[in-house]
C-alpha cells in the first residue's frame, strides 16, 4: 500500500512542476477565505484522488479541493485524507517548498503518511510505526527518527503571520535557533532530526496535519494541543467535527 502512494504522491508532483517550470503563467482563482488555488492544485487533486478510487476503490478520499459536506462524510470510519498541494503561497513563490501530502485515517488517528517535495525530489513516508526519508536525486533511502538538541532549531511557517506565536517567542529564551519553512517541511524537518520544535497557534486544516503528523510520531516525535490533548482525525459527529479545523498545537521531537 505505502509504495502505491509514494508513487501516487509523486505522480501529482510531476504535474506540479509541469506547471511550476511552464513558461505559461499560472492561473490563479481565489477561495472564499481569500487563498490561493492554481490549476496545479486542481491537476493534482484530479490525479491523486482518481489514482486513490483506482487502487482502494472501497476507501472514500477528503481533500482540500473537494467538498466538505459534513453529513456525506460523518460517518467514514476509514478514509483518505488530502492535500494535493500544501503551501500554494510557496508555489507561487518560487521558493520549492511546497508539497504533495496523502495519508490514511482511521478511527481518527493517521496510520499512514506520504509527504513528496517535488522540487526537491524528497519523499517522506511512515507506515506501521517506521519512518523514512528518500532522497530521489541522490538516490537513497532511509530510515528516519527524531533527535534532541541542546539548542534546538524551531521552526514557523513562512507565510502565515501569528501574533499568539510572536507572543510564545518572546516569553521562551534565547536558546533555539529559528527558521521559516513553507508548507508540511516543518514536520519533515522535525522527524529527521534537523528540527526539534514546530509552535502552531493559527487556523490548520485536517489535510494541512495529518500526513505529517503520522511521519512524526512514527520517527519517534509527538503532536500536541495547547491543552495536552491529541489532534484527533475523526469526522465522526461525537468529536463535534462541524468543521475541519484543528486546535493550536505543539509538534516535537
Amino acid at each position: 500500500m505505502l509504495e502505491k502512494i509514494c508513487e501516487l504522491a509523486q505522480i501529482a508532483g510531476s504535474a506540479i512542476m509541469n506547471c511550476y517550470l511552464s513558461k505559461k503563467s499560472v492561473n490563479i482563482f481565489y477561495k472564499s477565505d481569500n487563498t490561493p488555488i492554481t490549476n496545479a492544485d486542481y491537476e493534482a487533486n484530479n490525479l491523486i484522488k482518481k489514482g486513490l478510487l483506482s487502487i482502494f476503490p472501497k476507501i472514500p478520499v477528503l481533500s482540500e479541493e473537494g467538498s466538505h459536506n459534513f453529513k456525506d462524510h460523518k460517518n467514514w470510519d476509514t478514509y483518505w485524507l488530502v492535500d494535493p498541494l500544501d503551501g500554494t503561497k510557496e508555489f507561487l513563490k518560487k521558493n520549492g517548498e511546497f508539497t504533495v501530502n496523502i495519508s490514511l485515517i482511521k478511527k481518527g488517528i493517521p496510520v499512514l503518511g506520504v509527504i513528496y517535495a517535488p522540487f526537491f525530489k524528497i519523499l517522506y513516508s511512515s507506515f506501521n510505526n517506521e519512518a523514512w526519508k528518500e532522497n530521489k536525486k541522490k538516490g537513497y533511502k532511509k530510515k528516519i527518527f527524531v533527535t534532541q538538541s541542546k539548542k534546538p532549531l524551531l521552526v514557523t511557517s513562512r507565510s502565515h503571520p501569528d501574533k499568539e506565536l510572536d507572543n510564545f517567542l518572546n516569553q521562551t529564551n534565547n536558546s533555539y535557533k529559528i527558521k521559516k519553512l513553507g508548507s508540511s517541511l516543518k514536520f519533515c524537518y522535525i522527524a529527521e532530526g534537523k528540527a526539534q520544535i514546530y509552535p502552531r497557534f493559527g487556523n490548520t486544516f485536517i489535510w494541512d496535519t495529518a500526513a505529517g503528523h503520522a511521519i512524526i510520531t512514527a520517527a519517534g516525535g509527538k503532536i500536541k494541543t495547547w491543552n495536552g490533548g491529541e489532534l484527533n482525525y475523526s469526522l465522526s459527529s461525537s468529536y463535534n467535527r462541524s468543521c475541519l479545523i484543528n486546535p493550536g498545537f505543539l509538534a516535537s521531537s
